[in-house]
């Protein structure tokens, strides 16, 4: 190779290695935009079919304002004499003059309504509409600053609708600091325990940092282009996915180029080898959690339609990063990336090669084919797999069973709104203090959309309804009417106004809506029943009808790419199942822990959707690691020692690949939000039992129990042993 072309040969990692570091300077930046295009209105995540969703729309043709109020609750210890009230009375012009706050209607003195006394005489409460949603923190927080100016004796809380989402918004802080320097914290401390090496963990990260910076600056853009819709929630969850992908997908690169880098002598000839040999499994990994992530769009709930997108861009940026620039990075430093421990280049080191019949030892010597040379715990977990592979894969069946027992402790019909935030707020408190004092559906009504010459039937209906304080016709100044003269009517339509005696997000406030959409057929068949509760309401049917319709779909997609990839309906069948048993029972254990040692008080019907799509999918990461180098050596030695081969082979970098997405996914815990730290547990919990239960005993051990059969109705499914040395060399990579 003449000079020319070795300077061209160093260009191409340079190169690469110069985009993906603008890429990172342009993405890096971005983070602190994100939340200028993102959104935590859970009424923006329902589908437009959704009865609340419907009556959300009516309302905005009765109100040319699109605010939403904050309840301003002021206690006393004692009883609020008149002198307190009138103490009381600047307040509310004090409230109104926040920025953010909606102007005075016409003819009006102000916006804010108060102080209104409760029946005990011992709280007041002010009445706030909210116009900026957009900037809801810092008007909040406007709010808090006024109300703090109340007179000795008394103490004010903000809540309602709009302290409860500025807190809920506030929580999601974390996502762009801490949550992202603890999971980077972590993986750096696992590589540097795996690999023993001061370089090489900086590299890795490096490529997952770029490539989650690249899946920043495409996200804002689509987002900001309206193609897309961001949560503080999907932010998060990008965050951990693009991290801890990248790094799995390193994982198995850096695996294949140590190995190449004992055989050959040159960098370049080690990762053409390298790549060459972890492109296939890598592609296909990165390739089936998009498309297990894509099956979110057909998901009615928007939330979930709009994180499948989000992600799949996470993952084809973690894939570009794992064979662009992770490889430049390697080649570049050659084997000083593994310093001080660099792998040296050994000419004798050449891949046995079984020839002979498809022998099966019994006893745990180097007899055993496909154990040769392989020393630590792998030989044993191989040697244990070979002298019984039934009793092994029963009793790892046994204990997944036990975990799936737990199932049915699984509560996932949501959470009332107060209890999503887990650190204490002052509009928690402050609903506390509404319900102590006030209607506990003060602030947040069931709003019901009816014909105008049905008003006064459904008023009455509405009115008889258990669970109802009170009620009233929208008259545009909130004054209790039926069908007076005044009262608000657009299209034929009117709103009425229903005050819940229950909290607004309680299960007992979702059996009034329930009830309601029932017993007004009569008054009014076009009759719609909307509001803050029957937005959650919705939302929660609308995730459960989702859970039964993307199941199905992912597995399907899951099981052609792994026909498709292995050549085999037997396998992938297999490995289907492994990893269904594996998630039913990571949600079995993780509900007697939010039971009995978290003491959650329940989960949001979300969640086991989404700990279904991370599990599985990426659990099927693992088993495409693990069969992928199966089918490889037992082409080349039979498929008995092939497993026993490709299990010594993987075993090593699918664990460390595991405990690296645990991680990540457990940094999830540092956001003070019950979702997040529920999908966590769940993640991380199942990907370790995956790791150490699922691809090391359970699947190793059945197929060796099934043999050969495995890989029917491939030609493969036909040989008892490896094929004769002169037509079928094993490959260059593999590890003797």
């Amino acid at each position: 190779m003449n000079a020319r072309q070795r300077w061209i040969r160093w260009l191409i990692p340079v190169g690469l290695v110069a985009v993906w570091f603008a890429l990172s300077g342009l993405g890096g930046p971005t983070f602190g935009k994100l939340s200028s295009v993102s959104s935590n209105d859970q009424a923006t995540f329902l589908p437009a079919s959704a009865e609340s969703t419907e009556v959300r729309a009516w309302q905005q043709k009765f109100t040319e304002s699109n605010a939403i109020p904050a309840l301003v609750v002021v206690e006393k210890d004692g009883a609020l004499s008149r002198t307190d009230l009138a103490a009381l009375a600047p307040l509310a012009a004090e409230l109104a003059s926040v920025e953010g706050v909606a102007p005075a209607p016409a003819g009006a003195p102000s916006s804010v309504v108060g102080p209104i006394p409760s029946q005990d005489g011992r709280a007041a409460q002010f009445v706030v509409p909210i116009a900026d949603t957009d900037q809801l923190r810092a008007v909040i927080a406007g709010l808090r600053g006024k109300a703090g100016g109340v007179p000795e004796g008394m103490r004010a809380w903000v809540t309602g609708p709009a302290g409860l989402t500025a807190d809920l918004v506030a929580a999601f802080g974390g996502v762009d600091g801490i949550l992202l320097l603890v999971a980077v914290g972590a993986v750096f401390l696992i590589l540097l325990l795996v690999y023993r090496s001061a370089v090489l963990p900086f590299l890795v990260l490096f490529a997952a940092v770029a490539a989650l910076c690249a899946s920043v600056l495409a996200i804002y853009w689509l987002a900001k282009a309206g193609w897309i819709s961001l949560s503080g929630q999907s932010q998060g969850i990008l965050s951990i996915l693009v991290i801890g992908a990248a790094t799995d997908y390193a994982l198995l690169l850096v695996a294949r180029y140590r190995e190449a880098l004992h055989q050959v002598e040159s960098r370049w000839s080690a990762i053409v080898r390298a790549w060459r040999a972890a492109f296939e499994p890598i592609l296909a990994s990165g390739a089936t959690v998009i498309l297990a992530l894509l099956c979110l769009l057909f998901s009615d709930l928007n939330s979930n339609r709009s994180l499948g997108p989000i992600a799949a861009v996470g993952i084809g940026f973690s894939l570009l990063s794992a064979l662009t620039f992770l490889p430049a990075l390697l080649v570049l430093f050659g084997r000083s990336a593994f310093w001080p421990l660099r792998p040296k280049y050994d000419a004798g080191h050449a891949p046995a090669r079984h020839t002979g019949p498809s022998a099966w030892a019994a006893d745990g010597s180097d007899s055993v084919p496909g154990l040769e040379g392989v020393r630590g715990l792998w030989r044993r977990i191989g040697s244990l797999i070979a002298r019984r592979p039934r009793v092994t894969w029963v009793v790892a069946l046994v204990v997944l069973a036990a975990g799936v027992a737990g199932l049915p402790q699984l509560k996932a019909n949501g959470v009332e709104q107060t209890q999503v935030v887990l650190t204490a707020t002052d509009s928690v408190e402050g609903q506390k203090v509404l319900a102590r004092h006030f209607d506990a559906g003060s602030g947040s009504p069931v709003v019901v959309v009816a014909r105008q010459d049905r008003a006064e039937a459904v008023l009455k209906e509405v009115q008889s309804t258990q669970g109802i304080s009170s009620a009233a016709v929208y008259s545009g100044s909130g004054a209790p009417t039926a069908q007076a003269p005044g009262a608000v009517v657009r299209e034929g339509r009117v709103l009425v106004n229903a005050v819940l005696a229950y909290q607004p997000d309680s299960a007992e406030a979702e059996q009034v809506v329930t009830q309601l959409r029932s017993s007004l057929d009569a008054a009014d068949p076009e009759a719609l029943v909307g509001g803050v509760t029957a937005i959650a309401l919705d939302t929660n049917q609308t995730a459960q009808a989702d859970l039964r319709k993307i199941i199905p779909l992912v597995l399907g997609v899951i099981l052609v790419v792994l026909i498709l990839l292995l050549r085999s309906l037997v396998a992938p069948l297999i490995l289907i199942g492994s990893v269904v048993l594996s998630y039913a029972a990571a949600l079995g254990v993780s509900a007697l822990v939010f039971d009995h040692l978290f003491g959650f008080p329940g989960a949001d019907a979300a969640v086991p959707l989404f700990g279904f799509v991370f599990l599985v999918a990426l659990g099927v990461d693992y088993n495409i690691f693990l069969m992928t180098r199966v089918r490889e050596e037992s082409l080349a030695h039979g498929t008995r020692p092939g497993i026993l081969r490709g299990l010594a082979l993987t075993g090593g970098v699918i664990t460390s690949a595991g405990v690296v997405l645990a991680a990540t996914f457990a940094a999830l815990g540092v956001i003070p939000i019950l979702f997040l730290v529920q999908i966590a547990f769940i993640v991380a919990f199942g990907v370790l039992l995956d790791t150490v239960v699922v691809r090391s005993l359970l699947v190793p051990a059945l197929a060796c129990d099934v043999g050969p059969a495995i890989w029917w109705p491939s030609r493969l499914a036909r040989k008892s042993g490896p094929p004769p040395a002169a037509r079928t060399p094993v490959r260059a990579e593999a590890l003797s």
